[in-house]
């Protein structure tokens, strides 16, 4: 049995951060890091059974196009990733009355839909990106026993190209899932590794008042390619949910509609517009899925 203090459950029986109860939620969940984000896609659902919302996790559940979808705001960075993955599958995979693992376990389809900032020149802002990979850089997964899922000649490659500096740890990297990728490409997907850093400033590679530990990182990932994967875009939370999703045995995919293009120093002249085209293409697609 699973502690109290291990697995903390609310008074009403639902887990502690997200207020979740089972039936709550879908096997179809959208992930956005902005809780205002959550209605931006649930305005198109033609009912909406259930909304919860504590600190920044904001979730709704309804129907669109008769297909059962719930959408969740996970917040920023791969620390709020750990705890939303592992609540979500507590939910779906542990009996939270009797705090066993069920012997019957379930998959969950998480497709995150975010925004960021491209490194490559020739994908160009307002453009759409599929995370073929996510690149970790930020620790989070490296408290789990991570060997079986992660990529180390990929992490290799790209220590040895970077120069990485071991101090900052190992990086780790992580595929998408295949089927939820064959679910939701087309031509409109540019494909490739998506960085995901601990932080937005420094570990970025932005510069206010502090010096950084290595300025030149996000031009030695611009060039960076392993078997024809390029670093496409560098954001907070993609390499901790392919991560946890693939330990705990979900599904999961990121797509990033393109706002910034770090290598040209532009930036969308409509980036809600890149965004709802991008809500409105995921949405089709998981409605057409079986």
């Amino acid at each position: 049995m699973i502690k109290s203090s291990e697995l903390i459950l609310n008074p009403d029986g639902s887990v502690y951060h997200l207020n979740l109860k089972p039936e709550q939620i879908a096997n179809d969940i959208i992930f956005v890091g902005d809780q205002n984000r959550v209605e931006k896609i649930t305005q198109f659902f033609s009912h909406i059974e259930f909304s919860q919302q504590k600190r920044e996790f904001k979730t709704q559940t309804g129907l669109f196009k008769g297909k059962r979808i719930t959408v969740m705001s996970t917040g920023i960075g791969p620390d709020n990733i750990d705890i939303v993955l592992n609540e979500l599958d507590a939910l779906v995979n542990i009996d939270l009355e009797t705090r066993k693992p069920k012997e019957s376990l379930t998959s969950l389809n998480i497709i995150r839909i975010g925004t960021s900032g491209s490194l490559q020149a020739d994908i160009p802002v307002d453009s759409f990106v599929m995370s073929k990979y996510g690149l970790g850089l930020d620790n989070m997964l490296r408290s789990y026993l991570i060997d079986k899922v992660s990529n180390p000649a990929l992490e290799d490659a790209f220590m040895l190209h970077t120069n990485w500096d071991i101090k900052k740890g190992r990086p780790y990297v992580i595929p998408c899932s295949e089927k939820l990728e064959k679910m939701i490409e087309s031509d409109r997907m540019h494909k490739g590794i998506t960085a995901t850093a601990g932080g937005f400033y420094g570990p970025q590679g932005r510069i206010l008042r502090l010096d950084i530990q290595d300025n030149e990182l996000n031009s030695k990932m611009d060039n960076f390619n392993f078997n024809e994967n390029r670093i496409t875009n560098l954001e907070m939370e993609t390499a901790a949910i392919y991560g946890l999703s693939a330990l705990l045995g979900h599904n999961a995919l990121s797509l990033n509609a393109i706002i910034a293009n770090r290598a040209s120093g532009t930036f969308s002249d409509d980036p809600y517009k890149a965004v709802d085209e991008l809500i409105a293409y995921t949405l089709d697609k998981i409605a057409l899925a079986k």
